[in-house]
């Protein structure tokens, strides 16, 4: 069965397309070259909500930082995890200008390191195709990689710059995820890696202020891509400091490479911070908000980028928000660990 749905924009445009039946919204407006904006895909950061004015729907999960209750009441959905069951018509507040009818590529790789970098942590190093070299990307965007032999696909950060063929990407190795039990077990050099890039909204504007780079766990991944452009470019004529929790200081990884931007990149500074009880752990303790600087935010207007689980996103619009600092300039992605 099929259904037609109307996407309509803010500038007063709209685009039709066809949708299977239990596709996802988001699938059926991509594969018509309709592109909506996207981060998560996985119901978490509401980069891709709209409204539906008509006809049915169900979704499938929606995490209640992305939409409130209120918002579910009146009709707000994620199209990453709206399902149609009838002809339906949805509202975006964005202009259709941005559905540019670029879709992100199809592209194919090989596996040519597997590194573990911290105890629950891992580096894989893609090597692109020579059909598919020079694949451009912003840093901070990123690709859904296809787990070979089956057909799940999850989303990670370039953890590098754009321009070269290689690709690396931080995974965390959950229990028992899919892409971790592949990364563990399986994963060898010379695997085919299909995916898909780039995606996403997340990225390095133009730097005309100081930057405060947040990162939780492997949403470090979004930032080394963004060091190392910086890096490459002897530096962007503003402070950057880099601020990274994680559970325990084993989790810490990439230090050496962290340690590298400072003699990369004038005016970086860097910042771990443990949450646990540690020890061996003499460094800064506590929650990335314990540590953030009110006084000198607010002295120096700032640019600040975080990337990470959405509790840690939240809190920093709260602290910020409670210190009432201006959050113009705030810019953030938030990411689901899948466990399965």
């Amino acid at each position: 069965m099929t259904y037609k749905v109307a996407f309509s924009f803010a500038d007063g445009k709209t685009l039709f397309c066809n949708v299977q039946n239990n596709e996802l919204l988001l699938d059926a407006a991509l594969r018509s070259g309709i592109t909506l904006p996207m981060d998560c895909r996985e119901g978490v950061c509401a980069t891709c909500q709209g409204r539906c004015e008509s006809g049915q729907y169900t979704q499938d999960y929606v995490d209640d930082e992305a939409l409130s209750a209120s918002d579910l009441a009146q009709r707000k959905v994620l199209s990453c995890q709206t399902r149609v069951k009838s002809d339906a018509a949805f509202y975006f507040d964005f202009a259709s200008s941005l559905c540019d009818n670029t879709c992100p590529s199809a592209l194919q790789g090989k596996v040519s390191q597997v590194e573990l970098v911290s105890q629950g942590t891992a580096i894989v190093q893609v090597t692109l195709d020579e059909q598919n070299s020079g694949l451009d990307y912003l840093p901070g965007q990123y690709a859904r990689l296809q787990i070979p032999g089956t057909d799940l696909r999850r989303s990670y950060s370039f953890a590098n710059a754009p321009g070269s063929n290689s690709l690396e990407f931080l995974i965390r190795l959950l229990p028992d995820g899919a892409m971790s039990n592949y990364v563990r077990d399986r994963c060898q050099v010379g695997d085919v890696i299909q995916f898909e890039a780039p995606l996403g909204t997340f990225y390095l504007r133009h730097v005309d202020r100081p930057l405060t780079l947040v990162a939780e766990g492997t949403g470090l991944s979004a930032f080394l891509g963004m060091l190392d452009q910086i890096a490459a470019k002897g530096g962007c004529g503003q402070p950057v400091h880099l601020y990274y929790g994680v559970r325990t200081a084993q989790d810490l990884c990439q230090l050496a490479r962290i340690e590298a931007y400072s003699q990369q990149i004038p005016g970086f500074r860097f910042v771990p911070v443990v949450s646990e009880e540690q020890a061996d752990w003499s460094g800064r303790r506590g929650y990335i908000v314990d540590h953030l600087d009110a006084a000198a935010l607010a002295e120096v207007p700032t640019d600040i980028y975080v990337c990470g689980p959405p509790p840690m996103v939240e809190s920093i619009k709260d602290w910020l928000h409670g210190h009432s600092l201006d959050a113009s300039r705030l810019y953030f992605e938030k990411f689901a660990d899948s466990s399965v």
